[in-house]
């Protein structure tokens, strides 16, 4: 079997983050583009992801899916790049809480503040982020207790969590807090990221002049 790693992006997506966790992991992959609309809900694109989104990884005949689980994955699969805390350690918990942290009440408070969904405040015990302003309130918290979320050793966690501070800072999903600003400028001078976003800047559509 061969142990090839597959990485279905597009440079417009979530992969980004998958990207930044390849250059980090630094083992060999090759990048198949899949284009939004038809391509992406393809047969053949959705024997991968019936989901239809991007990305995917394909490592030999193993097929994850969702950038928390293929962050997760790839640190295991690859033990050697150090981007996550042994099994047993004390550390494996905040790793994995901080992990999924991103994956729950991160994606979703960010993303029903970006589309204007506002819960209720006597309804925010029904919804598993509570409220936006907690999940502000606990990631400040978690990126101010040291130079990363797990003591001071960078994790997949930062990853992906990091990617999702860093984009919210751009687009204004998030809170132009310090304790961001800083977590994020960290990350984002790491030498895997800058790469990462090289490569997938380098795919990016080129922009059509505007019509006069």
């Amino acid at each position: 079997m061969s142990d090839e790693l597959v990485f279905y992006t597009n440079p417009m997506s979530r992969g980004r983050i998958v990207r930044w966790m390849l250059e980090e992991v630094g083992q060999p992959y090759r990048t198949e583009l899949v284009g939004f609309g038809p391509p992406m809900k393809a047969a053949e694109y959705k024997a991968l992801n019936p989901m239809g989104k991007v990305p995917a990884l394909k490592h030999g005949e193993m097929i994850v899916t969702e950038c928390a689980a293929i962050c997760a994955y790839l640190a295991d699969a690859f033990p050697e790049a150090g981007l996550a805390p042994a099994p047993g350690s004390k550390e494996r918990g905040p790793y994995y809480r901080w992990l999924f942290f991103g994956a729950g009440p991160t994606e979703a408070a960010v993303t029903n503040k970006m589309l204007g969904v506002e819960v209720p405040p006597e309804k925010t015990g029904s919804v598993g982020y509570g409220c936006f302003a907690d999940v502000m309130d606990t990631l400040e918290k978690a990126v101010s207790q040291g130079e990363y979320l797990v003591g001071d050793r960078f994790s997949a966690a930062d990853v992906y969590l990091g990617a999702q501070i860093g984009w919210g800072l751009q687009f204004g999903t998030m809170e132009r807090r310090p304790a961001f600003e800083a977590y994020a400028k960290r990350l984002q001078a790491r030498p895997a990221a800058i790469r990462a976003n090289e490569i997938d800047n380098a795919l990016m559509p080129e922009q059509q002049p505007a019509a006069e």
